[in-house]
């Protein structure tokens, strides 16, 4: 079976997908028996195509890189321009949307609208978007049942890093206690520099300049993309929603230099932690800077790397490390879920 994808929104992760589907053609048919074609492409502001037949990857690509617009895509027959994303999703031959657009984590648009277009439509969806997971797991989990298609999300919560999968098929049969882990890359990095002797703001620039840090910080450094993660692992993860006000949320703004050589000198390192515990009847969820002894594993990782710890009855505590952002890596995330959803695994 060839799958049909249709890629709502074609910016760095949209094209990483396309570019790794063009490069792992013929290993993927090979060993994985996974064929796919990108038949339609819809960007807010690159543009849109849709070729029933399916469209060149290595045009597709090329139009978008360096001409910043799918306008450059050459006219063929069949070709259609112009479609917005909800008329790309309903009207398109595809059976798998792929929605990697930019949404609002707080309201989870435009993407909620594109996962319930697409499940109506009868087609399955995978994403990387924080956003619908976090806002309307239910709703869309239901709604994709009752419509019979299948809803990917890996690359919520640390990109290209399984922690959605390794709990719920690795660790199947634990009772996972709690869960616990560095899930934002951007202040990760920017404690590790504050501990070779840099200020907050010089690391932030440095994170900047790097492509870590967006020109707006404010959702890294003041916790607010942890904070979704961490309603992700309590849903998906630990089976119990919870809401924003329910967690506690701290950023690490306030943290000073002085503050993170003190910790060195005591033998800890701070951290931005989200976490989620079960315990005395009840699921409890924060996100806030922790100075954590050099004896768990999570104060070891460095740079822009993420890492979560689950606490299993039976497999005793499990740490899992890895890139949590990049554009090959997310794309890889993408990867993941069309050859779960192929195999018909979770």
């Amino acid at each position: 079976m060839i799958y049909r994808l249709a890629l709502i929104g074609f910016g760095t992760v949209g094209q990483a997908l396309a570019e790794i589907l063009l490069d792992k053609e013929e290993r993927l048919k090979k060993e994985e028996g996974f064929e796919a074609v990108i038949t339609a492409v819809s960007d807010k502001f690159k543009g849109a195509l849709y070729h029933p037949e399916g469209l060149d990857l290595k045009q597709l690509l090329q139009a978008a890189r360096e001409e910043g617009t799918l306008e450059a895509y050459p006219d063929t027959p069949g070709l259609v321009r112009g479609w917005d994303s909800l008329t790309a999703i309903r009207e398109s031959n595809a059976d798998t949307v792929v929605e990697v657009t930019y949404t609002d984590v707080e309201t989870g648009q435009p993407a909620i609208d594109h996962h319930r277009a697409a499940f109506e439509s009868g087609k399955h969806v995978v994403t990387t978007n924080k956003g619908p997971v976090a806002s309307a797991y239910s709703d869309l989990s239901r709604l994709a049942e009752e419509k019979g298609v299948r809803w990917g999300f890996e690359g919520a919560v640390m990109s290209g890093t399984p922690s959605l999968r390794m709990p719920r098929v690795a660790l199947a049969g634990n009772e996972i206690t709690a869960v616990r882990g560095i899930l934002n890359g951007t202040t990760n990095y920017i404690l590790s520099q504050m501990e070779l002797g840099k200020t907050l703001e010089e690391a932030l620039r440095e994170a900047q300049d790097k492509g870590y840090a967006e020109a707006d910080p404010t959702s890294d450094l003041e916790g607010y993309d942890v904070l979704y993660k961490v309603m992700i692992l309590a849903e998906v993860v630990m089976g119990t929603p919870l809401k924003r006000e329910e967690i506690v949320r701290h950023g690490i703004r306030n943290l000073t230099l002085e503050d993170v050589q003190q910790a060195r000198r005591e033998g800890k390192r701070w951290k931005l932690l989200g976490e989620v515990r079960q315990g005395n009847g009840r699921l409890t969820a924060s996100v806030q800077p922790v100075a954590l002894p050099l004896s768990d594993p999570l104060a070891g990782i460095d740079g822009a790397v993420n890492a979560v710890t689950y606490e299993c009855d039976l497999a005793g505590p499990i740490t899992l490390a890895g890139a949590g952002a990049g554009p090959i890596e997310t794309g890889f995330s993408l990867l993941i879920d069309l050859l779960n959803l192929s195999k018909g695994r979770p």
